[in-house]
């Protein structure tokens, strides 16, 4: 089956009790058995609940995986993976990593023992040379955020193997529409399912996927040791999102398209991060591994003032943390998503404006984001 296709029926077949096209919200705690320690799959769900069973079916069929495992947020899922490791292990990640990653890595793990090397994009060709005996995981998220850097997951994935460490990448930005790291050599793959795949800023939400056996019954036992599992409505609700995927990703690559083409040519933006764009210097790697470029932006204004002025001054552009769902936002990463950054040498820059480019008019998102600039330009004078 098509992609489209496995989105809607892949874990969601008519409920066998009713009929129900739609898969149940199987809110209970807890279930009867048929006798001491017998029973029909379930005891209990923070173990396992059926709705929570079919968005990890789907999931894992739409990242073309074997294993899936869902968790209660994108850092619940960061969390458990960072359980594979331990004190003294050295992980290798992409520098302009999330800024709530970097806050767990540099705060909680490191206090702890973990060693974490935050390498540049542009040294990922590289990568090789900055792998050692001691490192167990290459962290990568390709595009990144918030600079949108592309790193080549085939390549990444032979280096990280030749050192005897697991790859695991970020397919939050791009989603299993866009792109599946497992088929381009990837050992684990985790999202944010609070982002694309809900798709309407009305969840919070966790996943991980793979395709090894041992990694997936470790991640299994930690999801259900440590507890980071998301309700069956809240496992609903990205199940819903998962239906409209496809279509969502094409609109909102087309609309970011559009936008960063104009950005681009703009008097008053310095720079545009979009891997759409042939200047971008991953274009050829993410049109490679890539089914399109996505719908997140990023743009250098002229000073970190401007930045600050434009984010306050759209309309339809909403001042608001997050990405991914329906309607567009703007944010200053340095001042707010990542400043956990702000003393790092990687620090996402005060002038940089993120865009989480929605599904709307891209004519009125041209005439939104025009407006500010010149608003902005206007008060700086």
């Amino acid at each position: 089956m098509d992609f489209e296709t496995r989105a809607i029926h892949v874990g969601q077949e008519p409920d066998p009790a009713t009929g129900a096209i739609i898969t149940p919200i199987y809110q209970t705690s807890t279930y009867v058995q048929d006798a001491v320690g017998e029973h029909k799959g379930y005891d209990y769900s923070r173990v396992a609940n059926p709705t929570r069973h079919a968005l990890e079916t789907a999931l894992a069929s739409l990242e073309s995986a074997e294993y899936g495992i869902a968790y209660s947020s994108g850092l619940g899922a960061t969390t458990t993976l960072m359980h594979l490791l331990n004190p003294g292990d050295r992980v290798v990640l992409i520098a302009d990593v999330y800024g709530g990653v970097y806050r767990m890595t540099s705060q909680v793990y490191e206090p702890k023992g973990y060693r974490f090397h935050y390498l540049p994009a542009e040294d990922f060709p590289n990568l090789a040379e900055h792998l050692d005996d001691s490192t167990r995981m290459v962290w990568i998220e390709t595009p990144s955020n918030p600079m949108l850097n592309v790193v080549d997951i085939a390549a990444a994935a032979e280096a990280t193997h030749a050192a005897g460490a697991l790859l695991v990448v970020d397919n939050t930005f791009a989603t299993p529409y866009l792109q599946r790291p497992l088929e381009l050599g990837a050992d684990v793959v985790v999202h944010s399912t609070t982002k694309y795949l809900g798709g309407h800023s009305d969840v919070v939400g966790g996943f991980a996927a793979t395709n090894d056996p041992t990694v997936a019954e470790r991640l299994r036992f930690l999801q259900k040791s440590l507890g980071a599992v998301p309700g069956p409505f809240d496992s609903w609700l990205v199940l819903r999102g998962l239906k409209t995927l496809a279509v969502r990703m094409r609109q909102h690559c087309q609309n970011a398209m559009e936008v960063a083409a104009v950005l681009e040519r703009h008097s008053r933006v310095e720079r545009v991060f979009y891997p759409g764009l042939p200047s971008h210097p991953g274009h050829t790697i993410a049109a490679r591994q890539m089914r399109d470029f996505g719908g997140m932006v990023s743009f250098l204004a002229e000073s970190p003032e401007e930045a600050a002025a434009i984010a306050g001054r759209t309309q339809l552009f909403q001042l608001a943390e997050s990405l991914g769902g329906v309607e567009s936002l703007i944010e200053v990463p340095a001042r707010m998503t990542h400043a956990a950054t702000a003393d790092a040498p990687f620090a996402a820059p005060p002038n940089l404006v993120r865009l989480s480019v929605g599904i709307e008019s891209a004519e009125d998102l041209l005439t939104d984001l025009e407006d500010a600039l010149v608003s902005a330009a206007a008060r700086s004078r």
